[in-house]
């Protein structure tokens, strides 16, 4: 299907339609991609959409391109409003769909102005950036309440909410700021949610906030699914630096995201790793945004060769022929494991993710196997073979759930259902 067929109908502003192919044209979307041909109709007429895709599958362009015809559609006004609201769970992602936004927007006849927004950086540029207003706003919850207490900002004139890995701005403790900035817009607005995953929460969220939603969930196929291949490596915990070592060398890895469960392993692993001469960075939420912003530059210029992140580097980082992604610790959750593994194997490119597996969570990476409907059997490296025992329960059975997430609720799993049925964590309590 062209382009031409998505249903952007320029009339009666004819050079809508051309502009926005021709920046297209320039991503290189010579055909709209599954999640895009099937939800830019039905944001075109209207409709609530929950939209799920895999990651690297092109969701931020299937909300952004309807958005902007319909902001070509609407009468200027000074200063500007408002008009559509998109909520993303970390900064990165906040920058990589502002710059997608604007690089579609810069051939319109009218300037669109995108405004991204963010904490762990100064409030006064965004603040004087704000001034005039802005056409489209990209935000992280906590700063965009933050400038709205400041008067810099005003969503009630949003016409258009998005909400994009909606089921990590859930996890990560976003429910009460998501719950005030609900309350702060208007009660008619179109609402869209778009994920690679969705956890029952989210489902429930959008059940209470959405009108008849179109549900649209695009499969992996064989022609579409990321050519990720898979390794489980069985290592002691405590020889898993030395063997990230070895196989970057060994195998000449010529760049690795290794995944780790604490700021601190960041930290440990990244300064070990250094000492062997491998140029490697931490990358966690306690960094500074520059050093961040810093880290993903030398990152994707190839001047680092391992960056070592927690799990804030698990959605929306986009690393353009990024070759192996490890998971030193394993994720808690299986649809982590998913984030995680996707930052390889992006826009039809083949990846490799290698999954660390000692005899403590061995059990765990069962339980990732088993809601993946994966099988990856377990190698071992000459030299490295583990010689720690199984974790056994009380009852001398292999452990079950190897921390995996369990079924008690802990407090953000309270939080996230009380704004799901939309009730404030007071009203909860």
């Amino acid at each position: 299907m062209p382009s031409s067929s998505l249903g952007l109908s320029p009339t009666p502003w004819p050079a809508v339609l051309p502009a926005l192919l021709r920046a297209l044209a320039e991503k290189g979307y010579a055909a709209p991609t599954a999640i895009q041909a099937a939800a830019i109709p039905a944001i075109l007429q209207g409709h609530d959409v929950v939209a799920s895709a895999q990651t690297g599958s092109g969701k931020t362009v299937a909300f952004s391109l309807p958005m902007l015809q319909q902001l070509a559609a609407a009468p200027a006004t000074a200063p500007r409003r408002t008009r559509g609201l998109i909520l993303v769970p970390t900064r990165e992602l906040a920058a990589q769909v502002g710059e997608s936004i604007v690089s579609l927007a810069k051939y319109l006849p009218h300037r669109v102005k995108v405004a991204v927004v963010f904490g762990g950086v100064s409030i006064n540029p965004q603040m004087m950036n704000l001034r005039g207003g802005a056409d489209i706003v990209v935000a992280t919850p906590g700063r965009l309440l933050d400038l709205i207490e400041h008067n810099a900002l005003s969503i009630a004139a949003v016409s258009t909410l998005v909400l994009d890995e909606a089921d990590r701005l859930l996890d990560l403790g976003f429910g009460d700021e998501l719950a005030r900035i609900l309350g702060l817009l208007a009660p008619r607005r179109q609402n869209l949610f778009f994920s690679a995953t969705f956890a029952p929460v989210v489902e429930a969220l959008a059940e209470s906030m959405l009108h008849n939603p179109a549900r649209i969930e695009v499969q992996a196929t064989p022609e579409t699914k990321p050519g990720i291949a898979q390794r489980a490596i069985a290592v002691d915990a405590g020889r898993r630096t030395q063997l990230l070592r070895h196989l970057v060398q060994s195998e000449r890895w010529s760049r690795v995201l290794a995944f780790v469960a604490t700021k601190h392993a960041a930290e440990v692993v990244a300064h070990k790793l250094r000492k062997c001469g491998i140029e490697a960075e931490p990358f966690h939420g306690e960094l500074s945004q520059g050093k961040r912003k810093q880290v993903l530059q030398d990152f994707k210029a190839r001047a680092l060769q391992v960056v070592v992140a927690t799990d804030v580097a698990a959605r929306g980082i986009d690393i353009v022929h990024l070759p192996v992604v490890v998971n030193y610790d394993l994720p808690r959750s299986a649809v982590d494991y998913t984030h995680r593994i996707g930052r390889t194997g992006r826009a039809g490119e083949s990846g490799l993710a290698v999954s660390f597996v000692s005899a403590g969570t061995e059990a765990q990476f069962r339980l990732i196997e088993k809601r993946q409907h994966l099988s990856v059997p377990r190698e071992q490296i000459a030299g490295f073979e583990p010689v720690e025992p199984a974790v056994q329960t009380a009852t001398g059975t292999p452990s079950s759930n190897g921390g995996i997430k369990g079924k008690r609720p802990s407090k953000k799993d309270k939080l996230r259902e009380a704004v799901a049925r939309g009730q404030s964590p007071q009203q909860e309590k």
